[in-house]
């Protein structure tokens, strides 16, 4: 019989560079939300493959920046604790530009820690010479000794198998922590809050999204019945913010459970009546009381 290898692995990298979009072109499924919006991801999000014998426990992790809230040191702080503990890290940043400080940050980090890391330069579909991006690489390639640069598109799926080739080579010997056919450690109720979140922030402008959190209230099926009711809250920063997010005659929040009621409908495999309610926790995101009641815990 074969023996069985797992990998724990950590996406990390600045905001808004695809590490959602690569932990779901991992898995094959979609377990974390994706937006153009910086900092879209707030806890810690496992995604798991399985692939014959060998199992990948992939951990995307918020966007490392400068927190200005308490949610944001905590975001951070959930930065740090996923690189601390993992068999190896992939960084993951855009083909072109500078080494930011932030990413200078995250292999002091790697050094600490002793944790080998993999470069991934995403987004290559964007440019059209490909050499463009070799000033990066040999920008990078001189800060950290990194195992392997692996070009990848998570848009595409160009180089993801080479990266998983990679990763493959840091799997250990040891059982699989999760069932085969897991695909996330995420409960549905916590999927569905962010799958309405992420339409608030792909339908909302400036600041108004990053001040919203989503609450399921209640997941019930309904006796006899192919129907689940979802009564969710959503919670924003201010009054003001509230009638923007509900939109003249309620436009803007119809708009938004419209949206994701289809796509829970299409993660669940079953007909939802989503029903959508909006209220103010002022200043919520620098308040630990009300940020932990919204399920905002250290892993």
């Amino acid at each position: 019989m074969e023996k069985t290898v797992s990998a724990f692995v950590a996406i990390v990298g600045r905001p808004n560079v695809g590490k959602s979009s690569l932990l779901n072109r991992f898995v094959g499924e979609k377990v974390a939300i994706v937006s153009p919006k910086p900092q879209a991801t707030r806890t810690r999000i496992t995604g798991v493959l399985t692939q014959k014998n060998a199992q990948f426990v992939f951990i995307d992790t918020p966007g490392l920046h400068q927190p200005k809230t308490k949610l944001s040191e905590f975001m951070v702080k959930q930065v740090k604790n996923s690189v601390a503990d993992v068999d190896i890290a992939v960084l993951v940043t855009d083909p072109l530009g500078e080494i930011r400080l932030i990413e200078q940050d995250l292999l002091d980090r790697f050094r600490e820690s002793h944790i080998p890391a993999i470069l991934a330069i995403n987004k290559i579909d964007t440019i059209a010479k490909k050499d463009s991006m070799m000033e990066k690489i040999d920008a990078f390639s001189k800060q950290f000794p990194f195992d392997a640069i692996v070009p990848i598109s998570a848009l595409t799926g160009d180089g993801v198998k080479e990266l998983l080739d990679e990763l493959l080579l840091h799997a250990k010997e040891g059982p699989h922590y999760f069932p085969d056919d897991a695909m996330t450690d995420q409960p549905e109720q916590v999927i569905v809050s962010e799958i309405i979140r992420e339409k608030l922030l792909n339908n909302l402008n400036a600041e108004i999204p990053h001040g919203t959190a989503v609450f399921i209230e209640q997941m019930r099926e309904r006796k006899g019945r192919e129907l689940l009711d979802i009564h969710a809250v959503i919670y924003c920063e201010k009054d003001s913010h509230k009638g923007i997010v509900i939109g003249k005659q309620g436009a803007m929040l119809k708009k938004v459970a419209s949206q994701a009621r289809a796509e829970i409908e299409s993660f669940l495999g079953v007909k939802v009546n989503l029903q959508c309610w909006v209220k103010v926790k002022e200043d919520w995101r620098n308040r630990l009381g009300v940020i932990r009641d919204l399920g905002f815990r250290d892993s």
